[in-house]
């Protein structure tokens, strides 16, 4: 049959045949687009759409870098493990939620949105409940704001465009290595963040606390941020 690996291997299914290429070019190496059209020799339009397609069905993830790699769906197909960031906050989570006894969210960027993609709530009471999957703005919220003080020049000002934070914002939670908001988001919630990074010290995720303002106060920083700060670290070490 030949070999299976190769990428000049063709089944006939022309559109099969490109986006395997696609995906074995991102799993060589993570890219952005135009590495991904020199490495495929697809067209522009042609290696996006694909890109894009990949990562509906999770095969191909896009980092905080903008670069595609490797999706989640792949590992789950082989069997193995999901994602690593994903099995850390299995772990970690949990315990923050307990500590703080409020909902815990765990945020990557995607683009201009912010996608939750895990979650830890407590067992009872008020809640701002943001359920996995669900896909916020990158304008309001403690999140957003950690997810873009660490992004790259040309994402931050995109980002900054429609936020209702400034560059000062940014500034100041990149010295203070947290984020919080009061009722910016969402009416009577406040929340506070932390970044999570990997192995490299790159922002990967944001890890927050939210809750309603009467009971956590209109400063969530001063109560939260040390327990959160402690997580993100736990997160890292787990990555």
């Amino acid at each position: 049959m030949g070999q299976h690996n190769s990428s000049d291997q063709h089944s006939g299914i022309g559109v099969l045949d490109k986006a395997v290429a696609v995906l074995q070019a991102a799993a060589e190496d993570p890219c952005g687009l135009a590495e991904l059209c020199s490495r495929t020799g697809l067209p522009r339009a042609t290696a996006h759409r694909l890109a894009v397609g990949l990562e509906v069905h999770r095969l191909l993830r896009r980092g905080p870098d903008g670069r595609w790699r490797p999706g989640t769906a792949l590992a789950e197909l082989a069997g193995g493990s999901t994602d690593p960031l994903l099995d850390a906050a299995a772990s970690v989570l949990p315990k923050l939620r307990d500590i703080t006894g409020e909902s815990v969210q765990l945020y990557r960027r995607d683009g201009g949105q912010r996608v939750c993609v895990a979650t830890a709530e407590p067992p009872s009471g008020l809640r701002d409940t943001v359920p996995i999957g669900a896909r916020l703005p990158m304008s309001a919220g403690s999140g957003a704001k950690v997810l873009a003080a660490w992004a790259d020049p040309h994402t931050q000002h995109t980002i900054l465009a429609d936020a209702v934070f400034g560059e000062r914002t940014l500034l100041e939670i990149r010295r203070r290595g947290w984020a919080q908001s009061v009722a910016e988001r969402e009416p009577g919630v406040a929340s506070v963040s932390a970044p999570v990074r990997d192995s490299t010290g790159t922002v990967i995720a944001a890890v927050s606390v939210s809750g309603p303002v009467d009971r956590i106060g209109r400063k969530p920083g001063a109560r939260w941020a040390a327990d959160l700060l402690a997580a993100a670290d736990s997160l890292q070490e787990r990555l």
